[in-house]
């Protein structure tokens, strides 16, 4: 266990350096120059404090002469950080997660929250949040996220999420040592729907976590995504015209489809909700994905024999529930078919590929 004085390092992340306080479970690191807190759990000691020298007893009456002062030894510092760059790097990807410690206890569980930084930049950033009907804004953390790693921010109990209606995160990206393309400061403010942390189904692993997180994008290459809009207006008038709808509503029949898009080999296939009918409304989210299943289906059974077609299903990102629901259909209807993640390069983190 590391103590006070220790050099560590950190067990998941880049970085490291000298523990300067300790508080509960949280051991606050100097790294260079700032004060990164950090669960002790996840700190490795790398060296240990410098033992104290005890003064030597002096014969009582007998004077001594006054130690001769030793010159103070600066305190070891960490190894400099080797920044990995990646390919891709160069666009800015950050992501908000918060991570349940007991997902089987959503109800009583505390939760852990992370920032991503899915770049070859520096962020200097600043993580806060305030409940609705208050004016004031309270930071949460502030620092600095070296890149291409996920830094740890807090773990709170699930009673302070009446203070947590609103997030906010304001970041400053740039590179240390060399020339960079210049980003432009990013201000992301949002509403935080905090009925999903008690939802099981909200929670789902990905290319940054194994185990179920909530995420949330915050830029997406280089742009700050903006939440929805609500229109209250709009959201009456939808309902109005759903209760109008004859409960024994005729299905609506799919737009006429044009032929499967291929590249190479692969046939890719959008069942994305727009790109299967020309309007949504009065469609129960039930309803539209029963319609993409249905897509989902007729696609494999006009390949079945096909053996080694590659096929690419364009689902989205969004809370996987069209990607379980296929993940459900090759388990049980599909069986005996290869099937993997989508190049991320080429179709980001939304596509399954089936191989006949």
């Amino acid at each position: 266990m590391a103590k006070i004085g220790d050099i560590v390092r950190f067990l998941n992340s880049v970085g490291g350096g000298v523990v300067t306080r300790i508080e509960g479970n949280i051991a606050y690191v100097d790294d260079d120059g700032f004060e990164t807190p950090m669960l002790l759990r996840e700190c490795v000691v790398v060296g240990q404090a410098p033992a104290e020298e005890k003064p030597k007893a002096t014969p009582e009456f007998r004077a001594s002469a006054p130690p001769t002062p030793k010159a103070s030894q600066p305190a070891p510092q960490p190894e400099p950080v080797v920044v990995e760059e990646t390919p891709d790097g160069d666009k800015l990807n950050v992501v908000l997660a918060y991570e349940p410690a007991d997902v089987k206890q959503l109800s009583t569980t505390t939760f852990n929250t992370y920032l991503v930084n899915d770049s070859n930049y520096y962020l200097y950033f600043s993580y806060l949040t305030k409940a609705d009907g208050t004016d004031g804004w309270v930071t949460r953390y502030a620092g600095v996220v070296e890149p291409n790693i996920q830094i740890w921010l807090e773990e709170f109990e699930g009673t302070q999420l009446a203070q947590m209606d609103r997030v906010a995160v304001q970041m400053i990206a740039l590179k240390q040592d060399k020339e960079f393309d210049l980003k432009a400061p990013v201000s992301v403010e949002m509403k935080l729907d905090t009925r999903k942390f008690f939802k099981l189904h909200c929670f789902s692993t990905g290319i940054y976590f194994d185990e179920p997180v909530l995420a949330i994008d915050l830029v997406r290459d280089d742009r700050a995504v903006k939440p929805a809009a609500v229109d209250a207006v709009s959201i009456e008038k939808s309902i109005r015209e759903k209760k109008a709808v004859d409960r024994r509503r005729p299905v609506r029949p799919l737009r006429a489809k044009k032929a499967d898009v291929r590249r190479g080999e692969i046939i890719e296939v959008d069942l994305h909700i727009n790109e299967l009918v020309d309007n949504t409304a009065g469609l129960s989210p039930a309803d539209m994905l029963n319609l993409q299943v249905d897509e989902f289906r007729r696609v494999m059974d006009a390949n079945l024999r096909n053996k080694g077609q590659k096929i690419v299903f364009i689902h989205g990102k969004g809370e996987g529930v069209l990607r379980q629901a296929i993940l459900k259909e090759l388990n049980h209807r599909y069986k005996g078919h290869d099937v993997q993640d989508a190049s991320f390069r080429e179709y980001g983190f939304g596509a399954t590929q089936v191989t006949i």
